[in-house]
């Protein structure tokens, strides 16, 4: 079998960040891009407690789908299984510049949200106490201060 796109990345060199990690084409001639939103290094960080990143996932998810301008382009927003990032699938022909403020928006939201997590109930998820909201909130915290606030072309592409 011939390896996929996103495990020719060398993670070894990979920083924290925000990536295109592919497009694609539909049949109708839309446009998806699949960003990669890196929280942590691969390989050289710790990861994220699936927990935190579970919180994560709900929080960024109600977020964005409720955002006035890009409501109706989130296709998907999920956690990575190596617990290093989650990944953000938006409607149209999008480089990581074009989401920067978005991404901000959406961790400053999880940074500082309080309350009853959204969907985190019985009826709702499929493990609804699967859920750390103080270390999720401490992530976001640390994204925007350590990567957002900084960002860089080496965060915003892929190392070649």
């Amino acid at each position: 079998m011939e390896k996929i796109p996103s495990f020719t990345i060398d993670h070894q060199r990979l920083l924290r960040g925000i990536y295109v990690s592919r497009k694609d084409w539909t049949a109708s001639g839309d446009v998806l891009t699949t960003f990669d939103i890196r929280l942590t290094e691969p390989n050289r960080m710790e990861a994220l407690s699936p927990e935190s990143l579970h919180t994560i996932e709900h929080l960024a998810a109600t977020f964005l789908r409720n955002h006035p301008l890009w409501k109706d382009r989130v296709v998907y927003w999920g956690p990575m299984g190596c617990c290093t990032g989650s990944y953000l699938i938006l409607q149209g022909d999008l480089e990581s510049k074009d989401i920067l403020p978005l991404i901000r928006e959406t961790f400053e939201f999880i940074a500082g949200f309080e309350g009853e997590i959204p969907g985190a109930t019985p009826k709702d998820c499929g493990n609804y106490t699967f859920n750390d909201l103080p270390g999720a909130r401490q992530a976001a915290e640390k994204y925007l201060k350590e990567v957002i606030e900084n960002i860089s072309e080496d965060n915003l592409n892929y190392p070649c």
